[in-house]
């Protein structure tokens, strides 16, 4: 079991390390093959923890029993999808695995994505109450047969100045890892309503080319079909 693996591109790869928090669970079926969906924890330097969504198809989870209990490495790409919640789209972030693997030994950094893509949408520059300097990108990130995902990615200190300059349709390179959020939504009626966000925590960002002037706007995948919450 785990000694599967499927076809991957450079533009979109994420490598984590943790447990499963429960077995797969039976999601869909494409051409026959069944894909399963499972919570997959990992450690964070601090002692907080990133509880990730994992997609997983029946030829890497093979015919044998997953034993959640053994530290697994994960090889595959971050993908998004729209999800219908309370009447409304919103923006969802899976691994897509392409490889599983219990490693004997554990890596240094059990959390490491990196994508190449386009910028989508205005960057929108911000400070915390604490004064740290953050800009939120969003970054579309083309696979194969003409699909995207959108990906949230925030970009901190220096990484926040450099990015807030950056123009839609601008192609950067974004090294960090995945994280997830638990936060607080204020509704229309005055209600609160904790949620969990999943994003891209940068470490690095580089610009790697600007659009022409005279390309058009549709050369380059817009946010038109991600809808954030």
């Amino acid at each position: 079991m785990g000694g599967t693996t499927l076809e991957a591109t450079n533009d979109n790869t994420v490598i984590l390390e943790g447990f499963f928090l429960e077995h797969p669970s039976f999601s869909h079926e494409v051409f026959g093959e069944s894909f399963y969906t499972a919570r997959f924890s990992v450690d964070r330097l601090s002692s907080q923890k990133d509880i990730l969504n994992i997609t997983i198809s029946s030829r890497i989870l093979g015919s044998g029993e997953l034993d959640i209990a053994a530290y697994a490495r994960i090889t595959g790409q971050l993908r998004s999808y729209n999800k219908m919640e309370n009447g409304k789209n919103k923006l969802m972030l899976t691994v897509f695995a392409r490889s599983l693997e219990f490693p004997e030994e554990r890596a240094l950094e059990p959390n490491l994505i990196e994508l190449t893509g386009f910028i989508c949408k205005e960057p929108i520059y911000r400070t915390t109450p604490f004064g740290r300097e953050i800009t939120d990108l969003l970054l579309a990130v083309n696979r194969h047969f003409n699909k995207t995902d959108y990906i949230p990615v925030l970009t901190w200190g220096k990484n926040a100045k450099f990015a807030q300059t950056m123009e839609i349709g601008d192609k950067v390179r974004v090294e960090g890892r995945l994280q997830s959020r638990t936060y607080t939504k204020v509704l229309a009626d005055g209600t609160t309503d904790e949620r969990v966000a999943f994003e891209v925590s940068s470490s690095l960002v580089v610009l790697l080319d600007s659009p022409e002037e005279e390309s058009e706007p549709e050369d380059y995948p817009s946010c038109s079909s991600a809808h954030l919450a």
